[in-house]
């Protein structure tokens, strides 16, 4: 098999926001040489599900520590909730922008990185509630999907089942935070190559050296 390169993310994850552009740079750098497939690891499900107002003040905090250690920057659309937590009418919910990443990545496989990249950037940068449909619409638009059918699959029990499998396949990783990146080898071969924000060159290196070292290796 080709070695594949495993992003573990979460769409309401601030530090992948942060990470965003190292795994875009990551990707022009390798897109030749790998496959890629992200996965999104259900931070916020279940009971963990909760307004903005109970984990605002948390965020109020580390969001600048975000931006201190990675240089992105925050919108001011989405810091409006954060500042004003009790005005806003959003729920933290992972399950739909997962849902919505299985979709695409039956669209366009290749493409990915960049389209977890955009839910990022719908929510961190524009402002957009990931729990609400039209949060979608203007990526579609981008993309050339069929509004209609994706909206379909959007509710569709199939495309849940595929996130949900996607979380288990994060705790199976040992994914306990986000980001991490892996490099797959075979079948039962994994490499933990980043846990947290890791600066492109790290990265870089660390991914050379897995590459030379397995290309060394007796067939």
């Amino acid at each position: 098999m080709n070695p594949t390169l495993i992003y573990c993310y979460d769409a309401y994850c601030g530090w992948c926001y942060g990470f965003s552009p190292v795994m875009q740079r990551v990707f022009a750098e390798y897109k030749d040489k790998l496959d890629f497939e992200v996965l999104s690891g259900g931070m916020i499900i279940g009971e963990q599900v909760r307004p903005i107002e109970k984990i605002a003040g948390y965020i109020q905090g580390a969001y600048q520590q975000v931006e201190a250690t990675t240089g992105i920057r925050f919108g001011k659309d989405y810091l409006w909730h954060i500042q004003n937590p009790e005005e806003s009418d959003w729920y933290m919910n992972s399950e739909k922008p997962a849902i919505a990443l299985c979709i695409f990545k039956e669209y366009l496989p290749g493409r990915q990185i960049e389209f977890a990249s955009d839910l990022q950037l719908a929510l961190n940068a524009e402002g957009r509630d990931l729990d609400d449909d039209e949060a979608y619409r203007h990526l579609l638009e981008k993309y050339s999907i069929n509004p209609e059918a994706f909206y379909e699959k959007l509710k569709s029990e199939e495309y849940k089942e595929q996130a949900y499998y996607e979380f288990a396949l994060c705790r199976q990783l040992q994914v306990d935070a986000f980001p991490q990146v892996f490099i797959q080898l075979s079948e039962t071969r994994f490499i933990l190559l980043a846990r947290g924000y890791t600066e492109f060159d790290d990265l870089k290196a660390r991914i050379d050296k897995v590459l030379s070292d397995h290309a060394a290796e007796p067939s």
